[in-house]
């Protein structure tokens, strides 16, 4: 396979013309970066270029760093090499970096999903030659349901909770999942959170993301002063001192990965929801497909058997070995229907 655009480096995928890296792991001098995640957006790099949609997260949780911002669309030229992002469904201002040299188009798809969640900014194919591909829930087995049933799913449970006298605590992550399920629920009761959840919410309404209004959770919240509540709170704050002001609650956990009962039973959760910000197998493969791309390099999941699937397909397939996370849990083995 010819790499002569992007190449595969220990520091990750980088550009030679336009001497750039796409969401190194290791610090470089310029890195283009995906979106706002900890596995994509890391600290250390000289130089910075993301969407401006993504970059007042990047900074609130990156601190000072020298970065650029770019619309979507917008077309930014480094040494020669037409870079370019588009949306990837993923979380607000999350973004595919499509690179251009020469007449060769290479796409990076950081994170994404098809589905649109009514929040985040849509995906978009974009055609290309080679695609780079995560593959996170890259198996048959994960399929997703339309989020208006998982949505009704939860403020059931929520409901049942309440009428028990319990808190619902509701663990998702803080950056994307928490405001869509925000934005989910509306109209459903009040809704408190977490306070790294509430300050990144507070950081995408002020850029014009609607999200409804939520409650921070302070010193004096308890379940006397919003009994029968649903909290949301990023993975970390389950069964700890913070949760435990609560008392009595159920806790339940917004994820792809509630699929699987083993992970389910592992975690200790005793309800899953099946919601997820990355693509199922459907929407995986009706990506690859709009791309027309002939060659596909898969990252950060099922990488075996999805490109040995792709291979069954027809395309040039191969794997990008990565330092990328999927939803904070590592892919477990599970035999291919």
């Amino acid at each position: 396979m010819s790499e002569r655009l992007l190449t595969f480096t220990d520091r990750g995928i980088y550009c030679p013309q336009g001497d750039f890296f796409i969401d190194p792991w290791r610090p470089v001098d310029r890195a283009v970066i995906t979106h706002g995640h900890s596995d994509h957006a890391r600290g250390g790099h000289a130089r910075y270029l993301a969407t401006d949609a993504a970059l007042p997260v990047i900074r609130h949780r990156l601190g000072p760093i020298s970065a650029q911002g770019a619309a979507f669309g917008e077309t930014v030229t480094i040494n020669g090499v037409a870079l370019r992002f588009v949306p990837a469904g993923h979380v607000p201002g999350s973004a595919q970096v499509r690179v251009e040299y020469r007449g060769e188009v290479w796409v990076v798809s950081g994170d994404y999903k098809v589905a649109a969640d009514g929040l985040s900014e849509p995906f978009e194919p974009v055609p290309c030659h080679s695609f780079i591909s995560e593959c996170t829930f890259g198996l048959p087995i994960f399929r997703w349901q339309d989020q208006t049933r998982v949505a009704d799913q939860i403020t059931a449970w929520w409901q049942e909770n309440r009428e028990k006298g319990r808190v619902s605590i509701l663990a998702a992550y803080g950056l994307g999942k928490a405001q869509r399920i925000i934005t989910m629920l509306t109209g459903a009761g009040p809704i408190l959170t977490h306070g790294a959840v509430e300050e990144t919410t507070k950081i995408l309404r002020n850029q014009g993301y609607k999200i409804p209004p939520t409650i921070p959770v302070t010193r004096n919240t308890d379940a006397s002063t919003h009994p029968g509540a649903l909290v949301i709170a990023p993975p970390s704050a389950v069964d700890s001192a913070w949760s435990r002001r609560f008392g009595q609650v159920e806790v339940g956990f917004a994820s792809g990965w509630m699929a699987i009962r083993g992970i389910r039973r592992r975690r200790g959760y005793g309800t899953g929801f099946i919601i997820s910000d990355h693509a199922d197998w459907d929407g995986l493969n009706h990506a690859i497909r709009e791309t027309g791309a002939s060659r596909v390099f898969v990252t950060h999941g099922y990488t075996d058997p999805f490109r040995q699937w792709l291979d069954s397909q027809g395309y040039d397939a191969g794997i990008v070995q990565t330092e990328y996370g999927g939803e904070a849990e590592e892919p477990i083995e599970i035999a291919q229907p």
